[in-house]
């Protein structure tokens, strides 16, 4: 027995995984892993808060829970932004 895909996939960008060391986060395709020491806002957060993200433009993903932006250059280069918050 094979199991088709019903519909398409209404997620454009999810949070597929969260660990000790940092989180994953799928966009189209593509898996980003944002490890806390360079992404320390998502660190000691709850679930719910760093699952609930939004691409309110494309290329352009914020955390309304935590009040985080992050875009699709920070996340492809993150060696061209080396300035990083500190975790509150």
């Amino acid at each position: 027995m094979n199991s088709s895909q019903l519909g398409k996939s209404t997620s454009e960008i999810e949070v597929t995984n969260i660990s000790g060391h940092g989180i994953w986060l799928y966009v189209r395709g593509t898996e980003h892993f944002l490890p806390y020491d360079q992404y320390p806002w998502f660190k000691e957060k709850t679930v719910s808060q760093i699952a609930n993200v939004e691409e309110p433009n494309p290329g352009h993903y914020y955390w309304p829970d935590l009040d985080v932006d992050l875009s699709e250059a920070i996340l492809l280069n993150p060696d061209k932004f080396p300035l990083q918050a500190k975790g509150t």
